[in-house]
């Protein structure tokens, strides 16, 4: 495959602009309302806007679309410049807000009304939606259209005084309530609203409506592609008659992108907010979320979700990506790069009964076979040991290869081991699980050349740390999908998080701290939790299981 076959069309467009002299550099952006924390989709935007200044040699900028007081907020504002810069997107000294040019915007509006292209209208916003019709009639005629350009003029300067509630008065574009697209009936432009703004206190008392407010911004800025989502394509002929009539010199040009969508997750912030309020998750970053913040906390790398989005691909069509695809990413990019240590989520105590008493012996086992560079580390071994309870049964079925009475195992990196018996509490439960080692199978292979079937990992007793694992599934019920069909209430999967309290980790995890992350044997890739883990309290997050059944697409 050619390097120009295996462009993307956005790539296409804008090598076909610097080759026509429309532009002679790119200028992107990504723009985010600051009204919750960005999700995994979002992380797509980033990295193609970024990906696509760096690939041109052009710049990036950070932009705060922050035109709606009432759902904004600092805690959003600062959650995502963490979430960018954790990505890599690098916006250097290029971070602005729309905010920024509320001066520049009123400007524009009154430049629109002296053209005769806007006037301040009273109806209501049921009267608006009343008035604009519908897909398939036309739009009548707002009754207060015929207003002078002074009149307009005075009123919409009143607008700015706070002689008006809000509702009472909107501005409105003047183009054509016959258009087949709806978004071109006269918009609303600026609305009233008594708010204080998080960036410019109480300095405003009307507001421009995106929709006018972006193509301004981006033109503010020299954007030269305004590089955004399907649902904008409608909204695009409004975008261009704001830079039009508003006689930029340079004006940017929209193109849009389908969203990247995740099967059987949660992105919709409303449905989030809901979540967090109600307790159901413990915040915006809890690792069973997809926000990036959660993803992060989760234990996912920035390479990870490069990966996924460059798997993903850039394109006009919907489609939708396997959960299992994501996890495949981590895999991949942890695989050589954690550690492997031994950890026991549910202990039983095993005790060598031939081993010596007191004696401790230090073994060296190496950090990853994988990665040889990762070197080694010196584990301790002792009579009393820590092993899984489920790789001890007492009535095996057939083909179970564990701890069962009479068979034969290898510990781990250790000695060859032969179960003996168990012992039981009151209850029946095993409380410990009884053996002999064979001291001439050190390193876990015997002289006389035997075999054994079964390998289990293990946790010397005597300096074994205790730690807090907590085991993730998705917090969506996947067999009842995302939505309750007939109230619109999340199916939420109850056994979205297991936390085991009980866990025993080698002490060469002492001091863990985030985001450090390994590689549990036989358990899967952890990380330890950014928010609750305390040097005398150790607590990881399972970032994903080893297996999956996910296997990458082949190309064509």
């Amino acid at each position: 495959m050619s390097e120009t076959e295996s462009r993307n069309f956005i790539e296409a467009i804008i090598d076909r602009d610097l080759a026509e002299g429309v532009c002679d550099t790119v200028h992107t952006r990504f723009p985010p309302e600051p009204n919750g924390y960005l999700h995994i989709g979002h992380a797509k935007s980033i990295l193609l806007n970024y990906g696509l200044a760096r690939q041109y040699n052009g710049k990036f900028n950070m932009r705060f679309d922050d035109t709606n007081p009432t759902k904004e907020d600092v805690e959003f504002v600062e959650s995502i410049k963490e979430d960018i810069q954790w990505l890599g997107a690098d916006w250097e000294d290029r971070l602005f807000f729309a905010s920024d040019y509320f001066g520049e915007m009123y400007e524009a509006a009154v430049k629109l009304i002296k053209k005769g292209k806007a006037y301040v209208s009273d109806l209501t916003a049921e009267q608006i939606k009343e008035y604009r019709g519908t897909l398939t009639e036309p739009g009548r005629d707002d009754p207060f259209n015929s207003r002078s350009v002074e009149e307009n003029l005075e009123l919409f300067e009143e607008m700015r005084e706070g002689k008006y509630a809000d509702g009472e008065k909107v501005l409105r574009a003047r183009i054509d309530m016959a258009s087949p697209n709806i978004n071109m009936r006269d918009p609303v432009i600026y609305r009233v609203a008594h708010m204080t703004h998080h960036n410019t206190g109480d300095k405003w008392c009307i507001y421009p409506m995106y929709d006018f407010a972006h193509p301004i911004e981006d033109a503010i800025e020299g954007i030269t592609h305004s590089i955004c989502t399907l649902e904008f394509e409608d909204h695009r002929p409004l975008y261009d008659w704001v830079v039009r009539e508003l006689e930029y010199p340079s004006p940017p040009k929209q193109i849009e992108f389908a969203k990247l969508y995740l099967k059987n997750v949660v992105t919709g912030k409303r449905y989030i907010k809901k979540l967090v309020q109600e307790g159901i998750v413990d915040g915006w970053d809890d690792p069973r979320l997809v926000s990036i913040a959660a993803l992060r906390r989760r234990g996912f790398t920035p390479d990870s979700i490069r990966k996924f989005v460059e798997l993903c691909g850039v394109s006009k069509a919907h489609s939708t990506a396997d959960y299992a695809m994501l996890e495949y990413c981590i895999r991949e990019d942890l695989k050589a790069k954690a550690p492997r240590v031994m950890a026991i989520l549910d202990p039983v105590k095993l005790i060598i009964d031939n081993y010596p008493e007191g004696q401790t012996e230090m073994l060296t086992v190496g950090n990853n076979p994988e990665n040889e560079t990762l070197g080694s580390r010196e584990v301790p071994f002792g009579r009393e040991l820590y092993i899984e309870r489920e790789d001890f049964m007492e009535e095996p079925p057939k083909k179970y290869f564990r701890m069962f009475p009479g068979n034969e195992v290898r510990l781990m990196n250790a000695y060859f081991v032969k179960c003996t018996g168990c012992v039981k509490d009151e209850n029946g439960k095993i409380t410990q699980v009884h053996c002999t080692y064979d001291p001439a199978s050190k390193g876990g292979n015997s002289p006389d050349g035997r075999k054994v079937k079964g390998t289990i990992h293990w946790v010397a007793a005597s300096t074994a740390v205790p730690a807090e694992i907590r085991l993730y599934e998705n917090i969506i019920d996947e067999e009842k999908g995302v939505y309750n069909v007939e109230d619109g209430s999340l199916n939420l999967n109850p056994n979205s998080l297991t936390v085991m309290k009980n866990c025993r980790v080698e002490p060469s995890l002492t001091g863990a701290v985030s985001p450090e992350r390994f590689q549990f044997v036989r358990q899967g890739f952890f990380c330890v939790d950014s928010r609750d883990s305390r040097p005398d309290g150790l607590v990881f997050n399972r970032i994903v299981s080893l297996k999956s059944s996910f296997v990458l697409p082949k190309e064509n």
